[in-house]
Parts: C-alpha cells; sequence; structure tokens
C-alpha cells in the first residue's frame, strides 16, 4: 500500500469527517493520530515524529493557522496538509505562506484525493513514499489544478467572492522590512483588480517583490492572485528546507511559474517584474516578462527607465525564460515598478502611497517603489 509506515497527525474539529478520513488513511496502510483542536494538534506534534499533518484551518481553542505557525517553529521539515471551505481562500493562501504544502477544499468528493495530496506532499517532504509512486508524480499535480480550477469557477461565478478573496491578500500601503521599506498604489475602476503586488523576506539576508498584470481583467484576475501567491510560497518552503534558491534567482523564478501556470490549464496571462534584493550588499537583480510594466531607478531628479530584457507574458506558449538585470542601489535611489500612464507615474513622484484604491473615474494600474535604510 502506498502510504505503508508513514505517520500522519490529523486535526480536525468535525469527528464524523476525522474519523472517516482516519478510517481511509488507515485502510491505505498510514499510522493515524487524531486530535480534535490546534491545542491538541501541538501538543501531539511534540510528542512523537509525524512525517506529515492534515489539518482543518477553521477550529476551536487554537486555528488551524496559529497551530500551524507553532508547528513550523518546532520542525519546519514536516509537512502539511490543510482543509478548508471555499470561504477561506485568504486563510489557505496564509497557511502555504506559513509553510503548508498543499490545501483540499471542502467537501471532499473522494477520499483518494487525500491520498494522493498526502503522495505529492511527501514527493518533496522529509520522508518519500514507495518509489512506484514517483512515474505519477505528472498525475498528482494535475490533479491539484482539478482543486484550482474549482475554486477559479467559484470566483468566476461570484464577484462578491472575488473581490473578498482578493482584499484580503493585499498588504498596507507601507511595508517595513531590516534595511528595507516598500510602498505602493494600486488603482482599481472595477470590484476586482487586474494588478497585484506582494513582498516577502527570504531567509535573513534577502528580500523579494513583485509587481504583476493578469489578463483576461475579470473575476479570474482574484484567482490570479491566490495562484501567484501560491506558487511562490511553494518556493518560500523549498528554501526555508534548504531545497531550492529558485525564489531568489528571478530567471529561473519566472521560468518556474510560467511552467506552473502554462500547464494549469486555466488561460490566464501575466505581466510581470520581480526582483530579488540581496540587503548584504544591497543589490538587485530583476526580471520581466511582458510589455505591461516598466522598472525605474527613482532619484531626486526623477525617474530613470532600467533597460530589460522582456520575453512573452507568462504562460504564453512561446515563452523563453528572460535575462536579468543585476546592479547596486546607490544611496539615495528607489526602485520602482509602473505603469505607463502618466497620471500613475505622475502620483509616484507625489509620494502618493495609498495601498489598494477604488477610484472609477481613474485608469487601472499603480506602482510600487523599493527603499533601502
Amino acid at each position: 500500500m502506498a502510504l505503508t509506515d508513514i505517520a500522519v497527525l490529523l486535526v480536525e474539529d468535525d469527528p464524523v469527517f476525522r474519523q472517516l478520513v482516519a478510517d481511509f488513511l488507515s485502510s491505505q496502510g498510514a499510522s493515524v493520530k487524531q486530535a480534535s483542536n490546534g491545542e491538541q494538534g501541538v501538543q501531539l506534534f511534540t510528542q512523537e515524529h509525524y512525517d506529515i499533518v492534515i489539518a482543518d484551518l477553521s477550529m476551536p481553542i487554537v486555528d488551524g493557522l496559529e497551530m500551524l505557525r507553532q508547528m513550523v517553529d518546532i520542525d519546519p521539515a514536516i509537512p502539511s496538509i490543510v482543509i478548508s471551505g471555499n470561504d477561506a481562500m485568504s486563510d489557505v493562501v496564509e497557511a502555504l505562506r506559513i509553510g503548508a504544502s498543499d490545501y483540499l477544499v471542502k467537501p471532499v468528493a473522494d477520499l483518494f484525493i487525500i491520498e494522493q495530496a498526502v503522495e505529492q506532499a511527501l514527493l518533496t517532504g522529509s520522508k518519500p513514499v514507495e518509489q512506484a509512486i514517483a512515474p505519477h508524480s505528472t498525475e498528482l499535480i494535475e490533479l491539484s489544478y482539478q482543486e484550482l480550477n474549482d475554486n477559479l469557477l467559484l470566483l468566476e461565478q461570484s464577484a462578491e467572492a472575488a473581490k473578498s478573496v482578493q482584499q484580503q491578500l493585499f498588504p498596507s500601503s507601507s511595508v517595513e522590512y531590516p534595511n528595507a521599506l516598500i510602498n505602493y498604489t494600486l488603482y482599481k475602476n472595477s470590484d476586482v483588480s487586474a494588478f497585484f503586488i506582494d513582498s516577502t523576506m527570504v531567509g535573513d539576508e534577502h528580500l523579494v517583490l513583485y509587481m504583476a498584470h493578469f489578463m483576461p481583467e475579470d473575476n479570474s484576475a482574484a484567482f490570479g492572485c491566490v495562484l501567484l501567491r501560491s506558487f511562490v510560497n511553494q518556493q518560500l518552503k523549498l528554501f526555508r528546507n534548504d531545497q531550492s534558491e529558485v525564489l531568489i534567482q528571478p530567471s529561473k523564478m519566472l521560468e518556474y511559474l510560467n511552467e506552473r501556470l502554462a500547464s494549469s490549464g486555466l488561460h490566464i496571462l501575466m505581466d510581470i517584474i520581480y526582483v530579488s534584493l540581496d540587503l548584504s550588499e544591497y543589490r538587485v537583480a530583476i526580471a520581466q516578462s511582458g510589455k505591461g510594466l516598466r522598472s525605474y531607478l527613482r532619484n531626486p531628479t526623477g525617474l530613470a527607465p532600467l533597460a530589460i530584457s522582456e520575453t512573452d507574458p507568462i504562460g504564453f506558449p512561446t515563452w523563453k525564460a528572460p535575462k536579468v538585470l543585476s546592479r547596486h542601489l546607490a544611496l539615495g535611489e528607489q526602485l520602482c515598478i509602473a505603469t505607463y500612464l502618466p497620471e500613475h507615474k505622475q502620483a509616484l513622484l507625489e509620494n502618493k502611497f495609498e495601498g489598494l484604491v477604488f477610484d472609477a473615474s481613474t485608469k487601472a494600474g499603480g506602482f510600487i517603489q523599493l527603499e533601502c535604510e
């Protein structure tokens, strides 16, 4: 059996569903311990070794997100799978950022989906499953995309759901990091923004940030944000486990994003500028796909455009990996990414950093600025 000798910690507050999943995993050869809330989950996690954790996100006493944070602090190498309702996609994205390997959406129509998700997580986790599983890894990836498609349909059918999910993904207008500050404004003139920005620390010495533009500019852009954040989070987890440095290598990161998006079958294209900053040297590496965004160096005299190699948008059939521009940020310089419109660049020069702004009279777009401190 595929899960023979795999130790599973199952944390779920619904006793019927918990027992159903536990019995199924046991029938597939796994050894399963159960907890009914996050507090019990952490207690069991500290008492013995597990190969994987499966957890609901909505639980009493200690919720799934806080439980995952505590588990990552104890042992970040143990993979986890989260289970969530359709109305909690923002929590799913946060769980992936914390370090979860995958997610499933309730109701889970087929318990074999859970088994396959476990197998996929273990393929990149701390303990390999039976060697016979490896040839089927493509099937497992395709199966995870079925989960993505299900959520895409939900967001396409409900503008309110798309708006709610996207609003929870955007950071505040100003984000402080060790020795760096990020400010941004994005203008939207409909419920869902076709543009997205994000940033995160990668270890102690690197910061990555990006600005993306999704096409088509409809409700699927909200799911594009979820998808992009999820892909970035997967690479963040690999970096934390010393398995990959793709996240801080812009060209390879865009190559990874293109592979994932193009093979998803979701028909979403994406312009993106992706930046990795080495905080020890204040050196930035920048890569770009698509033509809808521009990078600038800002100094007291204004904005100086950077000549960066372009490719087709991410997800386009003829896409090729871009070249990377690398340079130091000099004292008093800021790195900016912006859309073309003169009114957006003027707002940038006037330091109008307002976060996500709804304005029906303003064309969609905006800017993000990185300043080293």
